[in-house]
């Protein structure tokens, strides 16, 4: 008798222990649906604040180091002279346009480098007296590259925003990330050209805010259902 009463304390307890560790799991989802609710809700903060103060390039970035978050979508003023100059195909601006895009090798000082999105492709014969030899002041918006390809890399075409397509092309050290220019002038001189708008940026946290936390709800009322399920068991039982 008592052996069989061990096992049925044994078996209990196993139970308790399995609800309990399912009930656990169930809650821990939970927490972790509702940090990345707060995740989510702070990177859809910080994605879509744009300083209106430009700032010195080195000042928040470094070459051949990945782009800071709070360097994102921050105002820049650099200036160096045009040593490449590529086509960005396929790309599309703040309004939902597609359309190709002219971009150029920044070289600042002796050794750094930086992708520079100048303006429209089509546009890329409206400045004809720009040579390498003269530096170009610029300010404008700075990106985090792009990971998926646009087009395909050749005949003078890069396949996305992003250093390192080019790294064959340069011995420089590449800062991450591209400079969306706004503004660029020589000797004090505007060159007027169209400029492209960045699309609307988002969070790269998937899923909405409010279904992060419907799911907060739903984990943990499974964890309540399977803490309730033995009184539920005796009850009907009883």
């Amino acid at each position: 008798m008592t052996t069989q009463n061990s096992s049925n304390f044994a078996s209990k307890a196993a139970q308790a222990l399995a609800l309990l560790l399912i009930a656990a799991i169930f809650f821990s989802l939970g927490i972790w649906q509702l940090d990345r609710a707060k995740a989510l809700k702070k990177s859809l903060v910080t994605s879509t604040q744009v300083s209106s103060q430009s700032v010195p390039l080195e000042s928040i970035a470094a070459a051949r180091q990945a782009l800071a978050a709070e360097a994102i979508n921050r105002r820049v003023k650099i200036s160096g002279h045009y040593v490449a100059e590529f086509k960005a195909p396929n790309q599309k601006d703040g309004d939902g346009n597609l359309r190709d895009w002219e971009v150029a090798l920044l070289q600042i000082g002796t050794n750094q480098g930086i992708l520079v999105v100048r303006g429209l492709w089509s546009e890329r014969l409206l400045n004809p007296d720009i040579s390498q030899a003269m530096i170009i002041d610029i300010e404008g918006q700075l990106l985090a590259h792009q990971f998926d390809d646009h087009s395909i890399n050749g005949d003078g075409s890069i396949s996305r925003l992003d250093s390192s397509v080019i790294v064959g092309f340069t011995d420089l050290d590449l800062f991450d990330g591209y400079v969306l220019a706004s503004t660029e002038s020589h000797d004090g001189q505007q060159l007027i050209r169209q400029r492209p708008t960045p699309e609307k940026l988002t969070s790269r946290i998937p899923g909405f805010y409010w279904q992060h936390l419907s799911y907060v709800v739903i984990w943990w009322l499974m964890a309540g259902v399977v803490l309730y399920l033995p009184f539920y068991r005796r009850r009907v039982a009883s």
